[in-house]
């Protein structure tokens, strides 16, 4: 028996930190599982009658401008009488609970229509598909609007309903006006249960809700209005949107403005047009002559704008004047005061001229004059006899002009600032000496400001006939009214000339070119006077800096002098070093140039000197123009030939069928043996010319024509068959030479030789 210690024994464990991995991997296998499952979207079904603009996964559900969905797939639907598209959407599960039966949803795509454009976002963004939720009980299959919703009751607002007997071109989104300022839209369309009648459904903004009151008028101001009969002519729109789109105004009655607010329950009669809302302001007017006069038909005029119509006209007993009741546009209301001033229009003719030719195309009609605005309202007048003499207290400049004959000029003849009527003539008389008269004239005040020292005034009576066999007849009148009553024209040269009086004079030329006779005066000597005469313009860029006065032969009758005046910037023209030439028109196979000369006639164009030299007045035309004649920087070279041939100024030079360069002139050699051709190849080209070269003449054609060889016609090109043109080679290898000095003389010959065409130096060109 041996005394060692017993061992002692317990069970192994079954446990292990091994499992602890497992463990941690279930648990965050669970979390992902539940949070996969707490943010999966809710499948719902909405069925489109097409799915054209709907793509699947990509096409997002957008509420207010956040993405709250996306489509997942499209599929057909072949349950109904009429097949469609039944998109499955995945919505974000924080919208389920809007997910309700009456929920709506439409396609938002771009589109334009005459009411305007709408979708245009999703030109950028794409196609999406918007939602509207409302109340009901849950739901998950759901039936998309062919188009967007209208506007929703609850918006904050005035929501009306209008009848009218058809609806004409009203759309949804058409404008609402008041006084011209769109204060609301169409919201949408419907026909009544009776179908007798259009119900339109209007929403007018927060801001403009008070406008409507009980007895305000509704009616359709949708594109032009016009009625026309001998007696006139009366068109009438609201504005421009309401021409393209449709619209609806309205407007309440001056004799309502107390009116109480609406009751939107009710519904408004939208009448056919302004006239038919009767919404317009009554005026009364005794009137002395009332011929040609028609209720319904005669309009309201305020320089030359409808702003009313004759309602109602009555003869009063003694049959010597009539009582006119008129509607006036409500915009006219802060002008109906005392002073406010009316009469009858209609063509008149007399001695003193004629007025109202208007009327003769729109019929006789009633002229306002309006008060001062802040004067005490009237609704009551006594219309004038005829038409308001000129006010000598009056807004305005008042002004006093001298001149030797009336003409055609009467009281109301026009002032005409570029043929717009600034002012009119007051009166005339004559002088305290009897040598001249004296015409009293009025420029209205928004265009005083375009008279001051340096304007000129000139008779612009009748019409004035210039013109020639060879330029053409012009005929010019300034207005139709100065041609038929008279009339005075001014410019003003100069910006800043202050007047020195109160009450300025000035006097009337009888003509423009009398009154704006100015500038410097200079002559200009040409070779011929062809298509030249006076009156023909001195261009500078297309634009008329002078023009020529007269045309004479020189003393020696070897050139045409001309006596020019130079009207525009003279300071710069008529100096040392100004260049002046004849355009006229170049025909030709190979140029056509300045056609437009064919019609206007022949000018004068100029070109200022270039530095400030020294005053010059007496010039001589250049023969063309000074790009022509003067030349150009490059490599000036001198050819040696037997004849000229048909070589001329400006024919080309050619290197390999290239123009490289020019022919600038010729002349005979000191000997008269050989014809001197200078040319000038341009600064880039000229490293071609080497000592070697070999010049050749390339007018025309060669022929070369044998019996057994048959016929070989050969020419440089199409320009130098017609114009003529010289062309060159340069050698190569040891043959190339050094490069051609300026001035350099090289023989011109008359044809070219075989070799010379094989020649292809590489030849590094300038810049």
């Amino acid at each position: 028996m041996s005394d060692l210690p017993t061992a002692k024994t317990r069970p192994a464990s079954n446990w292990s930190a091994i499992w602890i991995l497992p463990l941690i991997a279930l648990i965050i296998g669970g979390w992902l599982g539940w949070r996969a499952y707490s943010e999966t979207g809710i499948d719902i079904q909405v069925r489109f009658e097409s799915g054209e603009g709907i793509v699947a996964n990509k096409t997002e559900v957008v509420y207010k401008g956040m993405p709250v969905g996306k489509v997942k797939t499209l599929a057909l639907d072949e349950s109904g009488p009429s097949k469609g598209v039944i998109a499955t959407v995945e919505m974000d599960k924080d919208v389920e609970q809007y997910l309700k039966t009456n929920t709506r949803f439409w396609l938002v795509k771009p589109s334009v229509t005459l009411a305007g454009i709408t979708g245009l976002e999703t030109l950028v963004s794409g196609n999406y598909i918007a939602v509207s939720p409302a109340d009901g009980e849950p739901a998950r299959k759901f039936k998309a609007l062919s188009q967007e919703p209208p506007l929703s009751d609850t918006k904050p607002g005035l929501h009306l309903t209008l009848k009218a007997d058809r609806l004409g071109s009203l759309n949804r989104g058409s404008p609402v006006f008041y006084k011209q300022i769109q204060v609301g839209q169409i919201k949408s369309y419907v026909l009544s249960e009776d179908q007798s009648t259009v119900e339109i459904k209007v929403f007018i903004e927060p801001t403009y809700a008070n406008l409507v009151r009980k007895h305000t008028r509704f009616w359709n101001a949708s594109g032009i209005s016009i009625d026309a009969n001998l007696s006139g002519v009366k068109l009438r729109s609201e504005s421009l949107a309401s021409i393209v789109a449709g619209g609806i105004a309205f407007a309440t009655p001056e004799n309502r403005k107390d009116s109480p607010p609406t009751d939107s329950s009710l519904p408004f009669r939208l009448y056919e047009d302004f006239d038919a809302a009767q919404a317009g302001i009554k005026v009364k007017v005794k009137l002395s002559d009332f011929e040609g006069l028609q209720a319904g038909r005669t309009p309201v005029m305020y320089k030359g704008i409808q702003v009313g119509s004759l309602k109602g006209l009555k003869v009063d007993p003694d049959l010597t004047s009539a009582s006119a009741e008129l509607t006036l546009d409500p915009l006219a209301e802060d002008y109906l005061v005392q002073g406010t001033q009316f009469w009858v229009v209609k063509p008149s003719i007399s001695l003193a001229g004629i007025t109202g030719l208007e009327a003769l195309v729109k019929g006789n009609y009633i002229a306002i004059r309006p008060g001062d605005k802040g004067s005490t309202p009237e609704r009551e007048f006594v219309a004038r006899p005829k038409a308001p003499p000129l006010d000598l207290r009056s807004p305005g400049l008042h002004m006093v002009l001298f001149t030797e004959n009336l003409g055609s000029l009467d009281v109301g003849s026009p002032i005409l600032y570029k043929q717009v009527k600034v002012g009119s003539v007051q009166s005339y008389q004559f002088s305290r000496t009897k040598k001249q008269l004296v015409i009293g004239v009025h420029i209205e005040k928004e265009y005083e400001n375009l008279v001051n020292a340096s304007t000129r005034f000139w008779n612009a009576s009748g019409i004035t006939l210039t013109g020639g066999l060879t330029g053409g007849i012009q005929v010019k009148s300034e207005s139709l009214q100065s041609l038929m009553a008279g009339g005075i024209a001014f410019e003003t040269p100069e910006a800043k000339a202050p007047l020195q009086k109160r009450i300025p004079r000035f006097r009337l030329f009888t003509d423009r070119d009398a009154a704006m006779q100015q500038g410097v005066a200079v002559t200009i000597k040409v070779a011929r006077a062809d298509g030249l005469r006076a009156g023909t313009p001195i261009r500078f860029k297309g634009l008329d800096v002078g023009k020529i006065e007269s045309v004479d032969l020189s003393d020696d009758l070897q050139s045409v002098m001309l006596q020019a005046r130079i009207t525009e910037v003279p300071d710069r023209i008529a100096r040392v070093g100004s260049q002046f030439w004849v355009v006229k028109p170049e025909l030709g196979l190979m140029k056509t140039a300045n056609l437009e000369t064919l019609v206007t006639g022949q000018y004068l164009e100029v070109q200022p000197a270039s530095k400030q030299l020294g005053r010059q007045t007496s010039f001589v035309a250049l023969e063309q123009a000074p790009d022509a004649a003067v030349p150009q920087a490059g490599l000036s070279l001198v050819l040696s030939a037997a004849r000229r041939g048909s070589l001329k100024e400006g024919v080309p030079v050619t290197y390999r069928e290239v123009t490289v360069g020019k022919v600038t002139g010729y002349e005979l050699g000191s000997t008269a043996d050989r014809v001197l051709v200078h040319i000038l190849i341009e600064p880039r080209y000229a490293p071609l010319v080497r000592s070697g070269s070999r010049f050749w003449n390339t007018s025309g054609f060669g022929v070369d024509f044998g019996l057994f060889k048959g016929a070989t016609i050969r020419t440089e090109s199409l320009e130098t068959l017609v114009q003529g043109g010289i062309a060159f080679a340069t050698p190569d290898g040891d043959k190339l030479g050094t490069q051609a000095r300026p001035e350099q003389t090289f023989a011109l010959f008359d044809k070219f030789e075989d070799e010379w065409l094989q020649w292809a130096p590489k030849i590094p060109l300038g810049k």
